[in-house]
């Protein structure tokens, strides 16, 4: 059985090698040969080498239109989330959607405006933004900057005065709602380092007056990413809701991210629809921006890696590849779990219970805990699954290791290219020598 004939939305099978695989319509193996849209996963491999990402265009957009209609009724305005997956090429595609860019740094900006993007449809937010980032976002024009702290919003009205212009600014919210989510990636606890707490937010709303060239139009909140229900998410919403009530002069409410992604054996999540209906009722008469990175990033993306050794230790048995912690980080940071699969069938009979593990100089540098899989050999390629979000975007060069190229699927789904090259030994001491 293929994805294809599976509902768009049941994006969970289960294979034989006792794996709960989320293949859908982009990324499906037929006969045991994986392919991105119509191009087999083994063609990209041999021409360019791994570890190498794959992304679709198709399935970028495909998901972007979904969470796009998803809140429409709302008018919502689609901000993808650029810290999920900054390639320029996803960047680009989603922009000439019509996608606004929520940006957590300077850098970000400074892609997303590369990329195409009207400075007036990025949200720059950020718990820590230096005073450059700060000035370079007013002198870009950006849309909104999403305040955090007092001391951050006097910093803004005191380099908007010096340059002799009006900062529109949002006020995130900590409204101290935990969210059903990982504790590494849940934002919106009252511990929390992000947002200001209801009594600061109204504080600094009613002392408005003294921050002459602000232009305070906003509430801002997000709990978290890969939310596992709606209502932690409608009882933050209802928090911002209450609190721009209070004040007439607030007319919009950025309510984040965090629709959840199925990254295998988790076939309840909530659907962006799902998410939407609920907070309608919560969200009617205000303009509204929304904030997906994830939803629209993860599954339009893979890692590839090439198994090294097959090696046996004590009772275990170790596939070591050629990607790790420096391609892909989140297993290692908060335990985080991809399915894995060969992008060929296999040609050895049988199954085996083994751990994938990377080639760094770290025993956390694991991908996998134990799975089973059809039986490998060296020189074969697995496909980690689920990986255009927060993969590249982390990968680093310990070890000193290159980082590994970025390859996008075009719309068509027949043609594909290089978006990014393999680094090289030279590119990492580059700006060390003179």
């Amino acid at each position: 059985m293929t994805a294809d004939s599976l509902p768009e939305d049941s994006r969970l099978t289960h294979v034989h090698w006792d794996q709960h695989v989320p293949y859908n319509s982009t990324f499906r193996s037929v006969d045991g040969r994986l392919f991105c849209d119509e191009v087999p996963l083994d063609a990209i491999a041999r021409s360019v080498g791994t570890p190498v990402y794959i992304y679709s265009q198709k399935r970028l957009l495909h998901n972007y239109r979904r969470i796009q209609e998803a809140f429409a009724p709302l008018n919502a305005r689609v901000h993808y989330s650029a810290k999920a997956n900054a390639n320029l090429d996803v960047l680009r595609t989603l922009i000439a959607a019509g996608a606004g860019i929520d940006a957590v740094s300077g850098g970000e900006i400074d892609r997303a405006l590369r990329a195409g993007a009207d400075p007036k449809s990025i949200v720059f937010a950020g718990v820590g933004k230096t005073e450059m980032e700060l000035h370079f976002a007013l002198e870009c024009g950006v849309g909104w900057i999403n305040v955090e702290n007092e001391a951050e919003a006097q910093c803004i009205d005191a380099m908007a005065c010096e340059m002799g212009t009006t900062a529109r600014v949002a006020l995130r919210l900590n409204p101290d709602v935990s969210a059903a989510t990982h504790p590494s990636i849940a934002t919106g606890h009252g511990s929390s380092k992000f947002g200001l707490s209801t009594e600061a937010a109204i504080a600094l709303l009613q002392r408005r007056s003294g921050l002459a060239h602000l232009d305070i139009a906003g509430i801002h909140v997000h709990i978290g990413s890969q939310l596992h229900d709606v209502e932690a998410t409608a009882r933050a919403v209802k928090a911002a809701r209450s609190l721009a009530d209070a004040f007439p002069f607030i007319h919009t409410l950025d309510i984040g991210g965090g629709i959840p992604v199925d990254y295998g054996g988790e076939p309840d999540l909530p659907i962006p629809a799902q998410f939407a209906a609920a907070l309608r009722p919560l969200l009617e008469g205000y303009t509204v921006i929304v904030e997906p990175g994830r939803a629209i990033a993860a599954d339009a993306g893979v890692l590839l890696a090439r198994v090294l050794y097959v090696k046996e230790s004590g009772a275990k048995r170790y596939l070591i590849v050629d990607a790790g912690m420096t391609e892909l980080m989140r297993p290692m940071l908060y335990g985080a779990r991809h399915a894995i699969v060969p992008i060929a069938p296999a040609e050895a009979p049988g199954f085996n219970s083994v751990i994938v593990a990377g080639p760094v100089c770290e025993m956390t540098d694991m991908l996998s805990g134990e799975i089973l899989l059809p039986s490998v050999r060296p020189g074969d390629v697995l496909a980690v699954l689920t990986c255009g979000a927060y993969g590249m975007v982390m990968a680093n060069n310990y070890n000193a290791r290159p980082r590994p190229p970025e390859i996008i699927v075009l719309e068509n789904g027949t043609e594909w290219r290089v978006s990014r090259r393999r680094e090289t030994w030279d590119d990492l001491v580059r700006l060390e020598l003179e």
